[in-house]
């Protein structure tokens, strides 16, 4: 069984890593006509069809084996009807695992319909949330280092498939096509290689017991996947770097120079699933039961104190990752900008690196740590995430800074990764969100959804919990300030009236939610902090209320500096507005041509003249 268990699950990693592979080149690496896919791209639809029925019979045959593993049980006793709904849907595993069959379905019966880049895009971003589902029950909490295996797992899966997914897709492509696709490839694949090695030597150093696990076979098979890896990066960029020069690469000349790194990418997909089906080493049991290693996944912190908050780190590896492509992307769009003779201001780079640097504390850093067992800290993160780190965000304009440097169309007719990004921003969707009733109501309405319902005690429970509130809060943020005094391009400009009022309601929204949240006499964490034990946390009301105060206090400044900045900025408008009607009306006096207000005082005149001469 542990056999045919292996096979279903590299059905399931080539299938999904080939439907990534064939949506990243239909969206990316070739052509396009007019944001709709070319004859080349739609000729890979088949392979997407393919891919995507190969992933769900993977995906069903694992939820099967894995049933039959947990109930050490024969295959038959899965297959019971009661037994395999009860585990889809009353376990936490089971739901992933038929999320990730779903996703599965949904790409297979959208593969032949799919015409444009846009529904390309996401389904490729539903596909990676499919794809990493069921990795977020991967790793024991009371393993210890939840944060950095469980993210390093995910950076690891999703760069290992668009490593894997690029090359399966070049070697089905037209000879004409890959000179196309590859120049593109080649940079992606460097990029995605070398998170591939990172975050797996980072998985690596949270699964494995550096004492005693070498000697056992799980380690053995780490150590091989790694250095296959590391000589497929090699090869991989030699290889591809020879491809990019050719005119045309048929498929005996792709052959010859991909079947080293095919073979070797084989071995290393096929390592990776028996490593995911098989058990590491455990580390040494601690001494002493601790509550919070079991639930939390991290051992409970000292006390907090100044020097604590500010220079302990427990990372969360998937933040850090998506903070890290971030900061790669904007110091390359500077970079280009200044090759290319342009001037990027140094005060943006200032605010997008602070931002950044707020989030990376919030989530990683101390406060990020004991945001984990007190509420209070919790809040202090959460105003951190919600509300001072989008400013930094938004004042960066990393939109701006996109539009400027983004590859354009590679001929007249394609959109390119530019047009892409302009066709979103300018979607119906962006347009909605860009309301400002609408991002109100996920800056401030989404606090009393999760915070006075049973929602919030949940999601503490959970990793992925944890992870979907960091990224809503730091979203809900960026939305709100950037539709108030974003300088990135919006797909609808608000008055600054508009705007002034949003901030007041939001203000008071906020300050009602905190009052209200100081007013509490329950809990409304679900008993999450209270399981912890955190021997320095003895009265959680009090904590909870200082939650409270902490949200009122720290969320009314940056609202303030908005409202200031709005204002300013409105003086600013009325000023630019006065001197262009003054230039106009100089320009047009200069042609010997009267200006708007003469002529509209003229029309008055005239007007008042034929009212004179009327009997």
């Amino acid at each position: 069984m542990i056999a045919l268990s292996t096979i279903f699950k590299y059905l399931s990693l080539i299938g999904s890593f080939a439907v990534v592979g064939s949506l990243l080149a239909m969206g990316f690496l070739l052509l396009d006509s007019h944001g709709k896919l070319s004859t080349s791209a739609k000729k890979l639809r088949t392979m997407l069809w393919i891919s995507g029925l190969t992933w769900t019979i993977g995906s069903i045959g694992v939820i099967l084996f894995t049933l039959a593993t947990i109930l050490d049980q024969p295959l038959s006793f899965a297959l019971d009807s009661t037994v395999l709904r009860s585990f889809l849907t009353q376990i936490t595993l089971g739901q992933y695992l038929l999320f990730q069959t779903l996703v599965a379905l949904v790409i297979t019966f959208a593969a032949i319909r799919v015409n444009k880049i846009l529904t390309v895009i996401a389904l490729l971003i539903l596909t990676f949330i499919g794809l990493i589902a069921p990795v977020f029950q991967s790793h024991s909490a009371s393993g210890g280092s939840h944060g950095l295996a469980i993210g390093s797992l995910v950076i690891h899966v999703v760069a290992l498939s668009l490593w894997v997914g690029g090359v399966i897709t070049l070697a089905i492509l037209e000879p004409e096509d890959r000179p196309v696709a590859v120049p593109r490839f080649s940079q992606l694949a460097l990029w995605a290689a070398i998170a591939v090695v990172l975050s797996g030597t980072a998985n690596a150093w949270a699964r494995l017991n550096f004492k005693e696990a070498w000697n056992s076979a799980y380690a053995w098979v780490v150590i091989g996947k790694v250095v296959l890896t590391i000589t497929l990066i090699i090869i991989g960029y030699l290889h591809r770097k020879n491809l990019a020069l050719r005119s045309s690469i048929n498929w005996k000349g792709f052959a010859r120079l991909i079947f080293a790194e095919s073979l070797i990418m084989v071995a290393t997909v096929a390592m990776g699933a028996w490593l995911s089906s098989s058990q590491a080493p455990s580390r040494p049991e601690p001494a002493k039961f601790d509550p919070a290693l079991a639930i939390a996944g991290i051992s409970t912190p000292a006390e907090p104190t100044w020097g604590r908050i500010l220079f302990s780190y427990e990372p969360d590896a998937l933040m850090i990752g998506i903070l890290v492509t971030a900061v790669a992307l904007y110091i390359k769009g500077v970079v280009v900008l200044t090759k290319r003779g342009d001037k990027w201001p140094v005060g943006r780079t200032i605010s997008f690196a602070l931002g950044i640097s707020a989030i990376d504390f919030a989530t990683s850093g101390g406060l990020g740590l004991y945001a984990n067992f007190a509420f209070s800290y919790h809040m202090v993160a959460h105003m951190i995430l919600g509300m001072i780190a989008p400013i930094g965000i938004v004042l960066g304009a990393p939109i701006t800074l996109a539009l400027r440097t983004l590859p354009q169309g590679r001929n007249s007719e394609e959109r390119g990764v530019r047009g892409s990004l302009l066709a979103a921003l300018h979607s119906k969707l962006a347009v909605f969100f860009t309301n400002p009733i609408v991002a109100l109501a996920f800056f401030d309405g989404s606090l009393f959804a999760l915070y006075f319902t049973d929602l919030f005690g949940s999601m503490m429970q959970s990793h992925v919990g944890h992870l979907f509130m960091n990224i809503h809060f730091l979203l809900a943020g960026i939305l709100f300030f950037n539709v108030i005094i974003g300088i990135d391009p919006n797909p609808r400009r608000v008055p600054h009236l508009v705007r002034i009022v949003i901030l007041f309601a939001a203000m008071s929204i906020h300050a009602f939610f905190s009052v209200a949240l100081m007013s509490t006499t329950t809990l409304i964490d679900g008993g999450y902090f209270g399981s912890l034990q955190s021997p320095w946390l003895t009265d959680l009301i009090a904590d909870q209320r200082m939650g409270g105060s902490i949200g009122w206090a720290m969320g009314e400044i940056p609202i303030l500096l908005a409202l200031v900045a709005t204002f300013v900025s409105w003086v600013k408008d009325d000023s630019r507005e006065a001197i262009r009607i003054d230039k106009n009306a100089a320009r047009s006096a200069a042609m010997g041509q009267p200006d708007e207000l003469a002529a509209y005082n003229k029309y008055l005149q005239d007007l008042a003249q034929r009212d004179r001469n009327e009997p």
